[in-house]
């Protein structure tokens, strides 16, 4: 019975760790930018881009956990943590997908659509249509305070499993 993740999946769970975590910290700040600011569309632009290739990287992660079962659980840890922490992987994957379908569903139904990296101008298939955006627009920014609590619920119990190591839970993700 394998006891670690592959060597692909560790990569691809701490760079989307690290690039998801950037682009909601990105998407917030954006709401902060005054609107009609020089740079603000460039800067959301960029927002679009990365989120695009963020979720490029998402649909290959999944598809590798679809077809590489990772190591069980410990059959020493407690039901409920076995269950807890089902649960909030399939609440994580959820976000992970919701977050970039909703945002860039919601740059389709604006007059402005999604400039790849300020370079290439993919035009909204959608028509202009405000609140068929802000329905989209406020799913995925709904989404992302669901998906940073359900991070923090994933590393608080990562730090639980680092201070109460008798599973070896955490080992098995870490880039050894």
């Amino acid at each position: 019975m394998q006891e670690r993740y592959t060597r692909t999946a560790i990569l691809l769970h701490w760079l989307i760790a690290a690039a998801v975590l950037a682009q909601i910290a990105f998407g917030w700040y954006l709401e902060i930018i005054p609107l009609g600011a020089p740079p603000r569309a460039a800067i959301i632009n960029f927002h679009k881009s990365t989120g695009l290739v963020i979720g490029l990287l998402i649909v290959f992660r999944l598809a590798w956990r679809l077809t590489h079962t990772p190591p069980p659980l410990p059959e020493s840890m407690p039901a409920w943590e076995r269950s807890a922490a089902r649960v909030n992987h399939v609440l994580l994957y959820a976000c992970m997908l919701i977050m970039p379908i909703a945002g860039y569903t919601a740059s389709n139904f604006s007059k402005y659509g999604v400039k790849l990296f300020n370079a290439v101008l993919l035009p909204p298939w959608g028509v202009d249509d405000r609140d068929i955006y802000a329905l989209f627009n406020g799913l995925h920014v709904g989404t992302s305070y669901v998906f940073v609590t359900l991070i923090a619920i994933h590393t608080l119990a990562a730090a639980k499993h680092m201070v109460f190591p008798r599973h070896g839970i955490l080992r098995r993700m870490l880039p050894l």
